[in-house]
């Protein structure tokens, strides 16, 4: 349904851009996503956990190695091969932002560590600005194998900031503050699964219902053969990583069977998210590959969770 919903939201922000000349990007995006994606999820992050970062430092040594080191060089080398910038783009920015929404779903419902669950997740929302220059790394140095130029640095810096108070600063914030309303706090943990499934549907009726999101239509007229190379990109990506992972993280233990679901799973939404902002520089076709993982990803984890820790 999670799936259906999504394509759903997407045919619709098309149409309406379409019809209605599309929405002008605002970060308050960003905003709306850190209180109904991020801020529900740090509700279980305590202080007293910071002692399982030194009891566990090496399984999340390992994590960050896989995360930021091996899977951005698999995207990278998959994008090289993709001679599209903007999905070799896309591509690497998924490689770049772990785990996500659904991500302690999955690791809750495969018995796995939750505690260290909700540890990398806060890590890799600590990491976004990472991320971010981590993309921006991948414009400077990838543009003249790709034919292109990239001039963002200043754009890349500024929604940086705009992300750290967004997406980390205030739903933190708001979270410890709801953390003393109890009735609250215990309404939208109880309704956290319904916030995050309406909450990604306007997420990504908004993203996709932007004026510059309908440059997807010209895409699909004169590039058609991008929407193919994208789907084989991003299958290819994340056959590439579950092997990886089912190779370097031990799935008996449930703490690395925790850090496995943050490896396999990427923040979808928080990448559409940045990708929008990022059509300028990277083409529209950055877009692609991202949707995509939404249509590969949600049925991957169900398979997963279904034939292996079941």
């Amino acid at each position: 349904m999670k799936l259906i919903s999504i394509i759903i939201a997407a045919i619709l922000g098309l149409t309406y851009g379409q019809y209605y000349y599309g929405f002008i990007f605002s970060q308050k995006i960003c905003l709306f996503a850190g209180l109904t994606l991020v801020m529900p999820t740090l509700f279980n992050v305590q202080l007293s956990d910071i002692k399982l970062v030194f009891d566990y430092k090496g399984l999340l040594l390992k994590a960050m190695l896989v995360n930021y080191i091996a899977l951005p060089l698999i995207a990278l080398g998959i994008g090289l091969l993709t001679d599209s910038f903007g999905i070799a783009a896309g591509l690497f920015l998924l490689s770049v932002l772990s785990g996500g929404g659904m991500v302690m779903h999955w690791i809750k419902n495969s018995n796995s560590n939750t505690s260290i669950g909700f540890i990398l997740l806060f890590i890799n929302i600590l990491l976004v600005t990472l991320s971010l220059l981590m993309l921006h790394t991948f414009g400077i140095y990838t543009s003249e194998y790709f034919g292109e130029s990239y001039m963002d640095g200043a754009n890349i810096s500024n929604f940086a900031k705009a992300v750290i108070m967004l997406l980390i600063v205030i739903p933190f914030i708001v979270s410890r503050v709801i953390i003393f309303i109890k009735p609250l706090k215990d309404f939208i943990s109880a309704k956290q699964g319904l916030i995050s499934n309406i909450s990604i549907f306007l997420i990504v009726f908004y993203l996709f219902g932007l004026q510059s999101s309908q440059s997807l239509f010209e895409l699909y007229d004169f590039e058609p053969e991008l929407i193919y190379i994208s789907i084989v990109a991003v299958i290819a990506f994340y056959a590439a990583v579950f092997t990886l992972a089912r190779l370097v993280y031990d799935l008996e233990s449930p703490q690395e069977r925790a850090a496995f679901w943050h490896s396999i799973t990427r923040y979808i939404t928080l990448a559409l998210v940045i990708s929008t902002f990022s059509t300028g520089t990277f083409g529209v076709a950055m877009l692609v590959p991202i949707m995509f993982a939404y249509i590969i990803q949600i049925p991957f984890s169900v398979l997963i969770d279904k034939y292996m820790f079941k």
